[in-house]
């Protein structure tokens, strides 16, 4: 095997398949187009979908490319691994209903042996094959492959559900065993298992079969290839390097934030995590805005904003105090300048976006640095493993810390977030800035321009997520004189907020609880020229936007409108959860029971309904299960538009407080709920996975909330709750998780045991001090007087040495104090001669308390007090005489 630069293998591979015939296909933006699926591209096989799908047929059904690529949901995982990157590059080679198995398994050999090549050692590699693709496993050993050198796994199917699928044979190369991480005789020492001798460097997909959606597997009329290579892993192998980071890609970056820091990679492993977290991202986010993405509060512009932030965070780690990040953007250019010469081109684009960036979160970032670090110092010290919620929204929402970061934080200090809590705060937020935005363009106040508008609006939504085509034939901005239409004619509007009303379109305007559709607004050039924030009904119904203005945007011209597809996706679930729910209500608490409001937002549900009294943990349990059932029955969600009559002869329930037009739309889940609904749903129970009450409470007389989750936040919910008890088991010290109730039940009674002897003791000691205090009295003004400081726990204790006081008239007058839990308390008691002689407890300890630094007051027989300097306590006691003689 011979040495190569990063550039060179990426050349090789390209060059070996042109070799073959492949038309080389650029690499494609990151920014998928056309395809509301991905955020990201995150594979070789992402930008050529028209292709296996048959929407575009290829000039040349033999395709290869070298394609940039990011994938964030392991970002936790970023310089703490030797293989995570968010930013990585894919080789792959395609072959679209032409070659199969019997070629690309020898040209594949000849790629990875032949000294024109890669040259590896033909020792060196070892192959897994699905059990029972007999063809692949033959077709190994004619290449020259040995026995001993090809695994069977039964995991070698490559399979995402509905559609294209098939075996697949995945490529190791063998470092050895002093790369390994894991001994020689252990049982993960193979290649596929977990450990660091055997690197995955390629998997050759044969795609063969078609997954029904009824579940069966039938064969394609044309048989595909898909191949990925990371390029990041084969060359770690070819300039040896322990892990991805070691390379030729990582190390310029590395060491450019070695000068900055003055620290060395290398020295110690926390370090290191840093400067590796630091290159990988200046690769992400120099592709990413170079490919138009921008930082932003939402889906990618979200993930930059977040990527760009995790970097300040690690190099503030490593001391580097001022922005930074921006100054590796000419490094990765010229790293990748070989192939990719656009970052180096708009390297001062680039790095002017990411510096803006920088400069606003460095503005903040000392500050709410400040208060994570002594938050979290703060909690280990009271032994908390829990970061609250509302502390790391605060965190989110005035020092723009992504709540991602605090959750990593946190972990490193072996802690947890509180989502729940930060979901809520987040809640609340959004609350109060739709009822804001309700203010300022509300529909209860006429509006004549938009009450004049007439034009119709076709909602597309219940079919298409996007929809390409809409005319925008209205839009409309705030002037100091009101809302001001803008004409066809007028320049168009590059920036700030407006509303718009097209002839058609798929985002849904909030109604019947469910939160409007998110999403942006594109050109005939796919750029984004608006962000879509909200979706309300206009006074003639038609669907207005709310949008902010990014780009150009002009009356009368054509759009393509983009819904946010996951907001919308996890919308719908909670939307036929809510009516799985509703239904259960009836079914559990009786027919009474009706909606009284709700919520749909995409992270969880909120259903007001009507019902006297708590619903009791047994109805909540059953509730539950029947919605889960209906989901694990996997029903069909069927809608029917039909006319109001013909629906309630169908059985379709409806709210009294709605008005419904003549035709309407009836959501049917399997004849068991039935109601009137425009919203949008899914299209079987299955959809939703799971269904979880999280909570269930009051909000009004006969008023009742349930909030749950479904989906992915169920899965969530159940984890952190598992994550409590598991927690609660090691504190409790029980064996078993199902130890843990009796375990804490015994704890409890041994408390309250220890509670009682406790509380005997006191009496005790309270009762021998009375003893020792009550023989003392001296006489101030013709009274006995009592005043002296004690050695009890508390005010309780004190108030029982009264209760002796009275029971032994021991005096006419006693204050006693006493320290407890660096505090002060006091209590006074005048008797009945007293009292008739103008002593009044009450005003006794008003007069007294001030000198303990608090304050009081009581009965004119009996008074306390508390104060936080106990030091002082000698000197209340002492103003006791002075302060009877002037009542007196």
């Amino acid at each position: 095997m011979k040495e190569m630069t990063s550039g060179q293998v990426r050349q090789t591979f390209l060059d070996f398949w042109q070799s073959k015939g492949h038309d080389v296909e650029p690499s494609a933006s990151l920014i998928p187009k056309d395809d509301p699926t991905l955020l990201w591209i995150n594979s070789g096989v992402a930008t050529l979908k028209k292709y296996f799908d048959g929407t575009v047929i290829p000039k040349n059904p033999r395709i290869t490319n070298a394609q940039k690529s990011i994938r964030t949901n392991d970002i936790e995982n970023v310089g703490k691994t030797a293989r995570h990157q968010t930013f990585f590059e894919m080789l792959g080679n395609f072959s679209v209903g032409d070659y199969f198995k019997k070629e690309v398994i020898p040209w594949a050999w000849e790629l990875l042996t032949s000294p024109e090549w890669f040259g590896f050692d033909p020792d060196r590699l070892y192959m897994t094959v699905y059990p029972k693709d007999t063809d692949t496993y033959k077709l190994w050993q004619s290449v020259g492959v040995k026995k001993d050198h090809l695994v069977l796994a039964e995991d070698n199917f490559w399979d995402i559900g509905e559609g294209p699928s098939g075996p697949d044979s995945e490529i190791f190369y063998d470092r050895g065993q002093g790369y390994n991480n894991v001994a020689e005789d252990d049982p993960e020492n193979y290649p596929g298992g977990e450990n660091e001798r055997y690197l995955e460097i390629w998997n050759i997909v044969f795609s063969e079969f078609n997954h029904l959606p009824d579940g069966r597997y039938v064969e394609q009329p044309h048989k595909n290839i898909d191949t990925g290579m990371g390029l990041e892993r084969v060359v770690s192998i070819f300039q040896d390097a322990k892990t991805n980071f070691e390379t030729d890609l990582f190390m310029p970056m590395i060491q450019e934030a070695e000068k900055l820091s003055g620290k060395k990679y290398g020295a110690n492993e926390k370090d290191d995590v840093s400067f590796k977290i630091i290159s990988d991202h200046a690769r992400a986010v120099t592709f990413a805005i170079g490919d138009g993405a921008m930082p932003s509060n939402e889906g990618r512009g979200y993930v930059l904003r977040r990527l760009i932030r995790r970097a300040v965070l690690n190099g503030k780690k490593l001391g580097i105090d001022k922005p930074f990040l921006y100054q590796l953007v000419p490094v990765v250019g010229e790293v990748m300048k070989s192939y990719y010469p656009e970052p180096l081109d708009q390297k001062d684009f680039i790095a002017h976006i990411i510096k803006g960036e920088e400069e606003r979160f460095q503005a903040t970032l000392n500050d709410g640095l400040d208060i994570l670090d002594g938050r979290i110092a703060t909690l280990k010290k009271s032994g908390k493993t829990v970061f609250p919620g509302e502390d790391a929204f605060k965190l989110f929402d005035t020092y723009g810390f992504p709540v991602e970061l605090t959750v990593e934080s946190a972990a490193d200090e072996g802690l947890h977030v509180d989502m729940k809590g930060f979901k809520a705060a987040m809640q609340a937020q959004k609350e109060r800035a739709r009822n804001a935005r309700k203010d300022v363009n509300s529909m209860g106040s006429q509006n004549k321009l938009l009450m004049d508008i007439k034009d119709e609006s076709q909602f597309t939504g219940y079919d298409e997520l996007t929809t390409t085509g809409a005319n925008l034939t209205h839009l409309i901005i705030q002037t100091t004189q009101g809302d001001q239409e803008v004409d066809q004619e007028v320049a168009a509007v590059t920036s700030g907020q407006a509303e718009l009303l097209f002839d058609k379109t798929p985002f849904y305007a909030e109604m019947g609880g469910q939160v409007a559709d998110k999403g942006t607004i594109e050109d005939d050039q796919g750029h984004v020229v608006a962000k879509v924030t909200d979706v309300q009904h206009a006074p003639n119904g038609q669907n207005l936007h709310f949008v902010d203005v990014v780009g150009n945007i002009q009356a009368h011209h054509a759009y393509t409108l983009k819904v946010d597809r996951p907001f919308r996706l996890a919308v719908r679930k909670n939307h036929t959860a809510t009516h799985l729910l509703d239904q259960a209500l009836r079914e559990v608490l009786g027919a009474h029971t009706h909606q009284a409001g709700s919520l749909v937002e995409p992270d969880y549900l909120r259903f007001d309904f009507n019902h006297q009294g708590q619903v009791t943990l047994a109805e909540l349990q059953k509730l539950e299960d029947i919605v889960n059932a209906k989901i694990f029955a996997e029903i069909p969600v069927k809608t029917t538009e039909t006319d109001l009559e013909t629906a309630k002869k169908m059985g379709a329930i409806a709210l009294f407080t709605d008005k419904y037009v003549d035709r309407v739309r009836v959501v049917n889940i399997g004849d068991w709920s039935i109601e009137l609904c425009g919203g949008t749903h899914v299209k079987n129970t299955a959809e939703l996975g799971l269904f979880k009450i999280t909570s269930e409470s009051a909000i009004g007389a006969g008023v009742r909330r349930i909030e749950a989750v479904t989906s992915q936040a169920a899965v969530q919910y159940f984890d952190q709750q598992l994550h409590l008890l598991t927690q609660t088991a090691k504190i409790v010290k029980a064996n078993q998780l199902q130890d843990t109730p009796d375990r804490v039940a015994q704890l409890q009674k041994d408390a309250r045991e220890t509670e009682k002897e406790l509380a005997a003791l006191q009496a005790k000691l309270a009762a021998q001090q009375a003893n020792s205090v009550f023989d003392h009295p001296v006489e101030v003004d013709g009274l006995q007087v009592i005043a002296a400081q004690v050695n009890v726990d508390g005010m309780g204790a004190l108030r029982q040495m009264v209760d002796q006081w009275k029971s032994k008239q021991a005096s006419d007058v006693l204050v006693l104090a006493t320290a407890a839990n660096g505090k002060a308390n006091l209590i006074a008691a005048a008797s009945d001669a007293a009292q008739q002689q103008g002593v009044k407890a009450g005003n006794l300890i008003k007069a007294i308390a001030p000198i303990i630094g608090g304050g009081g007051g009581g009965r004119p027989d009996m008074a306390q007090a508390g104060g936080k300097q106990p030091d002082k306590i000698q000197d209340a006691l002492a103003a006791v005489k002075d302060v009877l003689v002037k009542e007196k």
